[in-house]
């Protein structure tokens, strides 16, 4: 099996759809030798919040001379799902691993067991790359909710952290938040550190008694103990917990809560014996990156990108774009998957937009039509036009913008892998065509 033909057959698997439960990637992952029992974790759920925080988390670990497996879902660009010490899966490894997927969900097929979906094949993979790669400790992302999550067959969770949580998927987990905070919490194993944000009551609630019934001492990380906060879109500080002037270059207001929480987990993992020093954690904090989030992929004129895909996100980009910019003229490039609160994003960020852009997020069969989402854009705002490709939109808001504007690109995840190399190359060709002129002259 080639890459191509690895990737041709994970894309195939897609036709089985999305099946909340763990007994398919049990029975996956047993048949592959169960790779995930020689492996330690820090198993994180939320609704937002997650990729930052594992990217804090993470970055520290490495720092401190572990060897740190990543999983996270969905990955910005092919293979970065897959991480160690933030290099993703070779081709070589992943076409290895998916020979021995293949086989095991080949047999299970055989045996008239449904064919394990991609994301539990990819968690498999994971799961048997960490293994061969021996890793310390891995830092695994869920992919939905919690409880029914693929990842939720691991057992050795040092610690299981929950970001902020809000209304999505609401499909499989429910509309009540205290509903969407039972399937999250569902990661606590007996006897792990449980480290949570400062969530709403009624999901405090839910957290509070689930960790107490698998007798898991529970950590609140509080973002509004965090003083001297320094905003940037360069570099941001702050003081909390004993360390002053903790130096991050995530930008976004919110990157401060995001930060205290991985601060706190990382203050779990030390005094579960690993090996986290003061040096290391400053290090590794100030080096995380974690792209799509408030990422500054342009300048003169500004282009952010940013993965709000629901309301909670988009209150939050919200208020970033206010902090960093206020008073400046702000072009969007949106686009969204049809299951997603595009309504209520569109209704919460379009008085901040002198124009909208929309496109349909490319390579992806839940995406929402550029044309849908421009005609619930156009109830809100005057000034709305559908884009027939990134490029497009890209060239569309590069012609608007002026030097001081802002370009900001939000919604789903699965198009901001794209921008930076679409930027990228729109800067590339304007500087040749500046030089070549300043030649003639």
């Amino acid at each position: 099996m080639n890459y191509r033909e690895a990737m041709e057959y994970m894309e195939q698997a897609g036709q089985y759809g999305v099946v909340p439960g763990l007994e398919s990637v049990r029975q996956l992952c047993g048949r592959m030798g169960n790779p995930q029992e020689s492996l330690k974790f820090v198993h994180i759920a939320g609704t937002n919040g997650k990729g930052s925080v594992s990217a804090f988390v993470a970055s520290v670990l490495k720092c401190a001379g572990c060897r740190v497996g990543s999983f996270s879902s969905p990955a910005l660009k092919e293979r970065e799902s897959i991480r160690v010490n933030q290099v993703p899966i070779t081709q070589k490894a992943f076409c290895q691993g998916m020979e021995l997927v293949k086989e095991v969900c080949g047999g299970m097929q055989k045996e008239g067991l449904p064919h394990p979906t991609p994301f539990e094949m990819e968690t498999a993979l994971g799961f048997w790359y960490f293994r061969e790669k021996q890793c310390d400790i891995v830092v695994l992302e869920t992919g939905m909710g919690g409880l029914l999550d693929a990842t939720n067959i691991v057992e050795h969770t040092c610690a299981a952290v929950i970001t902020s949580i809000s209304r999505d998927h609401t499909q499989f987990l429910g509309e009540t938040l205290s509903g969407i905070a039972a399937h999250k919490a569902g990661i606590l194993k007996k006897g792990c550190r449980a480290v949570t944000g400062v969530q709403k009551p009624e999901v405090m609630e839910v957290i509070r008694e689930k960790a107490a019934g698998l007798g898991c001492p529970l950590t609140v990380a509080d973002a509004g103990g965090a003083a001297h906060v320094h905003y940037g879109l360069e570099r941001q500080w702050f003081d909390y917990g004993g360390y002053s002037k903790v130096e991050i270059g995530l930008a976004g207001q919110y990157q401060i809560e995001n930060a205290v929480l991985a601060l706190e987990t990382l203050k779990c993992l030390k005094e579960s014996g690993f090996p986290v020093t003061e040096a290391s954690l400053r290090k590794g904090m100030a080096r995380a990156q974690w792209p799509g989030r408030f990422a500054v992929i342009g300048r003169k004129p500004w282009f952010v990108a940013d993965g709000a895909h629901n309301e909670d996100a988009a209150v939050r980009l919200r208020e970033s774009v206010e902090l960093y910019f206020p008073g400046r003229r702000v072009i969007f490039i949106m686009g969204m998957l049809k299951d997603k609160e595009h309504e209520k994003v569109i209704a919460g960020m379009h008085s901040l937009a002198d124009q909208i852009i929309t496109v349909t997020p490319p390579d992806n069969p839940r995406a929402l039509p550029a044309y849908l989402l421009a005609r619930e854009a156009a109830e809100y705002h005057k000034n709305v036009t559908a884009a027939d490709s990134l490029e497009e939109a890209v060239e569309m808001s590069y012609l608007l913008a002026g030097k001081e504007d802002v370009i900001l690109a939000f919604g789903s995840l699965s198009f901001m892998g794209r921008l930076p190399d679409i930027v990228g190359k729109r800067k590339g060709a304007e500087g040749k065509g500046n030089a070549r002129g300043n030649k003639s002259v």
